[in-house]
């Protein structure tokens, strides 16, 4: 597919084109075109930098339009479509043959070769050569002089060429790229373009055929139909075009097996050599309060008007959380609705937004936002031999080098962490321009309250830091700080005491806190010294007593690593791994599962020294942080579905919580961040309550929706029916449920197997739900339930009640074929059915 795109970014290796309808392709430095390959080739091979090799950045800058061919377009690891491209004239181009050239076409071509008299330009075409004279090449424009920095032309630079003359059928042309000449050029039909070799880019003379409300239908070059998207009309144009009106438009893509022909009548456009318009840097980012809806495509997204007139678009995938709850009511013409710009498509001159209430408020969403030595956190996707990679953001990678990955070098690292781990970082460097992104995570550097040092002008004599050791030789120790700022710790420096081989006593990687003596910053010295003064700085003296009263604050949500140091009745005393140990809390029993059947199953389970990852904390007013181990809970606030004050509530909101109190009257339900409700008895449940504490156990986790709010007493009247708590598929949320309750099952049987190694253990671990047995009818009861007994459940206690034995009139002595229904590790008690329709 051919198609018309806006270089957006360049790189060393690759540009990022804009393409139209809000996508983006990538062009990698081996499809620019056959010369430049050429000599790429040649430099690897001979190991040596070329003079007249020059880098991508060199040649192409952002908001040049080029042609470009579709070479694939695969799903990537993350579930995204990434579209290479090629802009090789010999693809772009492959449709043309040299006896169809004429005067006045528009095509791209490269320089492929510096001569006495000009440029040989390469447009791809079999058996024609292109000429471009030194005069013809001077007059191309200042801006574009300015772009490449000098009259010359280099070799494999991108050019929008007109054909001034054709000789010899074809095989010889003239052409230039004269910048009047460029933009005043249109194809005609004495060009004679056929779809097989239309080109996108090209200028044309069309007349309108049909005006629809998601777009036109127009006619151009006699014989071809195209069509205008709606986006793709001019904005103060819109309302006026008519059948029959001839208007300029530039053909934005070519479908090779359909035939379809795309065009824009944007004015950017209509003059070859000129450039979209582009968005604001302070817009990028920026969040609209209210954006009215244009127009909704059920397949495809919503487009909105800003609040400064111009258009945008959101994606399916950003109108909501998840398609299933994504409501198209919501979005009719003239709605309104909360957004975020989250990027901009140059092609489609359109701003790209997203609804979703996680990226309106996130704190990152591009590499401009990270700040040297931010604390961020990340999730691990690859371990390589350079190091981790960890996700910050959608679409921001950032790289912990193996020397960062602990405090001391690591050998495995794959010991330590797995894909999927979250984790805290903090930023060494950023580089938004190169999307380069250097994280730590030594743990000294990450708690650390001394300032950071990130330029040669911030280190002042005397100021005292943390920094890193990169270098260990007799001379002394180089030490690195933020932002690769390094400095020199000279062998009189590193000690009061005489240090002979500092290799020796010093390693690579090791955290050190130094003090600066010297510093030049112009000409990048820095003098530093291990020898620090014997009075403790403020931030010395302030972490001191932050370690010593234990006073060290934990956001409500913020996950957290723990070790069990005690049991006690009411949960597990715990001490938090990221304070190593120095900081302890409680989680309470009724906060170990979501299932309060399994809590205290985990309680008797769990001993001293255990290690649980993934916790949540829940509040930290109290005398000791307060934590949590509820799924859902845990998902509720990481999913951004919490309210955070009595003034962000809403009626109709479905919230995630637990149980606080079981009163008569009603049920008081919490939510994270300390919101309460009350779900009155008349609300508990579909069935009818006769008593409260039949229904509901305190550390319950529920959804519960808003019915009511009364502002002035601050009371929430809450719903818990089942049939109003579903968020949509209640058969997925119940299986999903399920699946929790099982994972836990195993979790614990897990744990008893560890623990106990008696017959008795290994018996109600091999016990599953589900599972079948072979069991012998020992008793019956006055009340119809039996007791069974066998080999495979010697010990324990095995009952099945009298619905779950059927229509079977079951005695003594007898065996029979039961499937275990429940298993209570506590009690060491099984149930099981005889019910045929669930054997």
């Amino acid at each position: 597919m051919l198609l018309l795109g806006c270089i957006k970014e360049v790189s060393d290796y690759e540009l990022v084109i804009s393409l139209p309808n809000g996508l983006t392709g990538f062009v990698p430095v081996t499809q620019i075109s056959e010369a430049y390959s050429k000599m790429l080739s040649k430099e690897v091979a001979e190991g040596e930098l070329l003079e007249d090799l020059h880098s991508l950045s060199d040649m192409y800058s952002p908001g040049t339009l080029v042609r470009c061919i579709v070479t694939s377009a695969e799903k990537n690891a993350d579930g995204r479509r990434s579209i290479k491209l090629s802009i090789d004239p010999k693809k772009v181009n492959k449709g043309l043959k040299s006896s169809a050239l004429a005067s006045g076409m528009l095509l791209s071509g490269f320089v492929s070769s510096v001569e006495d008299h000009g440029y040989l330009i390469d447009i791809g075409v079999n058996g024609t050569h292109a000429f471009l004279p030194h005069q013809k090449a001077q007059k191309r424009g200042f801006m574009l002089r300015l772009i490449f920095l000098g009259s010359d032309l280099k070799v494999g630079q991108n050019l929008s060429c007109v054909i001034v003359e054709v000789k010899n059928e074809g095989r010889v042309v003239r052409v230039s790229v004269d910048r009047t000449e460029v933009a005043a050029s249109l194809a005609t039909r004495e060009q004679n373009w056929t779809l097989s070799n239309l080109l996108p880019g090209l200028v044309v003379k069309a007349q309108i055929q049909k005006v629809a409300p998601h777009g036109i239908v127009l006619t151009f070059l006699s014989s071809f139909t195209g069509i205008v998207d709606i986006i793709h009309t001019d904005p103060e144009k819109s309302m006026s075009y008519s059948p029959n009106q001839v208007v300029k438009a530039c053909i934005l893509s070519v479908h090779p097996t359909s035939k379809v022909v795309r065009l824009t009548l944007r004015q950017s456009f209509l003059h070859p050599g000129g450039s979209p318009n582009q968005l604001s840097s302070e817009r990028m980012g920026a969040v609209v309060e209210e954006a009215t809806v244009k127009a909704f495509y059920k397949q495809f997204g919503a487009i909105f008007e800003l609040d400064d007139g111009s258009l945008a678009f959101a994606w399916l995938k950003h109108l909501s959380k998840t398609r299933k709850s994504l409501k198209p009511g919501t979005f009719r013409e003239g709605c309104k609705h909360r957004c975020r710009i989250i990027d901009y498509s140059l092609m489609d001159e359109m701003s790209i937004v997203s609804l979703k209430y996680h990226i309106i408020e996130a704190r990152i969403l591009q590499y401009q936002d990270i700040h040297v030595g931010d604390v961020v956190q990340g999730k691990v996707v690859a371990l390589k031999p350079i190091g981790m990679q960890v996700k910050v953001a959608d679409g921001i990678k950032g790289l912990v080098p193996t020397l960062h990955l602990a405090d001391v070098i690591l050998k495995q690292p794959e010991k330590k962490f797995n894909i999927g781990d979250e984790l805290k970082c903090r930023v060494l460097e950023c580089n938004p321009a190169g999307k380069k992104l250097i994280l730590t995570l030594k743990k000294t550097l990450l708690q650390s309250k001394l300032p950071v040092l990130s330029c040669y002008e911030d280190a002042k004599p005397g100021l005292v830091t943390h920094g890193f050791v990169v270098c260990a030789r007799e001379f002394g120790c180089i030490v690195k700080f933020y932002n690769d700022v390094k400095g020199l710790v000279p062998k009189n420096e590193l000690s009061s005491e005489p240090v002979s081989c500092p290799e020796k006593v010093f390693y690579e990687g090791q955290v050190v806190k130094v003090m600066v003596l010297k510093c030049e910053p112009q000409q990048e010295r820095l003098l530093l010294s291990f020898r620090l003064p014997d009075k403790p700085t403020p931030e010395d003296k302030k972490e001191c007593t932050s370690k010593t009263k234990q006073k060290v604050k934990y956001q409500i949500g913020e996950i957290v690593d723990v070790k069990v140091l005690k049991k006690k009745d009411n949960g597990l005393e715990v001490s938090i791994l990221d304070d190593e140990g120095n900081v302890t809390a409680l989680i309470p029993t009724v906060h170990l599962s979501d299932f309060v059947a399994n809590c205290k199953l985990l309680w008797h389970c769990l001993q001293e020294g255990d290690v649980l990852p993934r916790v949540m904390c829940l509040n930290d007013k109290e005398e000791r942080i307060i934590l949590s181990r509820k799924s859902a809970v845990i998902s509720a606030v990481q999913d951004e579905q919490v309210v955070r004050s009595f003034s962000e509530i809403q009626p109709g909101m479905l919230l995630t919580g637990y149980v606080r109190n079981v009163m008569p009257f009603g049920v008081f339900v919490e939510f994270p961040f300390g919101v309460r409700g009350l779900a009155p008895k008349v609300s508990m449940s579909d069935k009818f309550v006769t008593d409260t504490k039949d229904h509901f156990v305190v550390g319950q986790t529920v959804i519960a929706k808003v019915m009511s709010i009364d502002e002035e007493k601050q009371r929430v009247l809450l719903n818990l029916k089942v049939s109003e708590c579903s968020s949509g598929d209640s058969a997925a949320e119940s299986f999903a449920l399920l699946s929790q309750y099982f994972n836990e099952l195993k979790e614990i049987r897990n744990l008893l197997r560890r623990r106990d190694d008696s017959s008795v253990a290994r018996g109600l671990c091999e016990l599953v739900p589900g599972k079948e047995l072979q069991l012998v009818v020992q008793d019956v009861k006055e009340d119809g339930s039996a007791l069974f007994s066998g080999s495979c459940v010697t010990g324990l206690t095995v009952t099945a009640t009298r619905y779950h034995l059927g229509d079977k009139s079951v005695v003594p002595g007898e065996k029979t074929k039961a499937l275990v229904l429940h298993v209570d590790a506590l009690t060491s008690e099984v149930y099981v059915s005889l019910r045929e329709e669930l054997l």
